[in-house]
């Protein structure tokens, strides 16, 4: 539930595990709590973001969105929201982004050790070419600076035309990390394509990436609904 009292800001993971909803400081719009990013007042005072949404403290909620974020901090209300005069670093936005990035990276070679992960052309094809395995894949990951041609012919088999079967079912394309990042993630070189397992670890995945996506495109009105999708996230690097 909603904290009514002082909806800006909540009472801290503790005494909040229930809400599902919260408010925006700068749209004052009442969005779902994976839509927003939480922030707290660190103990030298400065602003620090909250992605994981279980650091200690009174949370202030602000739309997962790289414009949302530069204006709270350019119209100070992280200062009126949590009523004190507190510490905002100028570059948030950005730094906030490199953190979310981060964090997808850090849980993609999680899934990897977990050997939930196939990095590889050939690796990836045979995985999407198996039609009775499609079940068990959770999504495909494109470098977002890999060639055009291997992610066109690999986005084939995704999406292929079924004829009378109808089309196939959504499957999320992630498009949203360089090869450096897939490199250091996966602990190989020049990785363009990849191809995550469905089980807990690549779940964990799936949800840091598409909140990296929706940071970044939110403003284009690009926002992924179930993921981390091509579409949304092919103009980030």
């Amino acid at each position: 539930m909603l904290a009514l009292a002082d909806p800006e800001l909540d009472n801290g993971p503790r005494t909040e595990k229930s809400a599902t909803m919260r408010m925006c400081a700068v749209s004052r719009e009442v969005r779902p709590i994976g839509e927003l990013i939480r922030f707290v007042v660190g103990p030298s005072g400065e602003v620090v973001p909250d992605i994981k949404r279980k650091l200690p403290g009174r949370g202030l909620w602000i739309s997962a969105s790289r414009q949302a974020v530069a204006e709270a901090v350019r119209r100070h209300h992280f200062s009126r929201g949590f009523k004190a005069n507190v510490r905002v670093h100028p570059t948030l936005a950005d730094d906030l982004e490199a953190l979310l990035a981060r964090s997808a990276i850090e849980a993609l070679g999680i899934a990897a050790k977990a050997g939930q992960v196939v990095s590889g052309f050939s690796k990836v094809e045979a995985a999407l070419s198996q039609r009775q395995s499609r079940t068990t894949l959770a999504a495909l990951i494109h470098a977002s600076d890999g060639a055009a041609d291997g992610i066109r012919k690999l986005d084939a088999l995704v999406r292929p035309n079924d004829g009378d079967q109808g089309p196939a079912p959504t499957f999320p394309i992630i498009c949203c990390l360089t090869s450096a990042e897939l490199d250091l993630a996966l602990g190989r070189s020049n990785v363009i394509h990849a191809a995550v397992l469905a089980g807990p670890a690549s779940r964990t995945f799936l949800s840091r990436s598409q909140t990296l996506v929706r940071y970044r495109s939110a403003d284009a009105d690009k926002i992924a609904g179930t993921a981390a999708t091509k579409s949304a996230s092919t103009s980030t690097t």
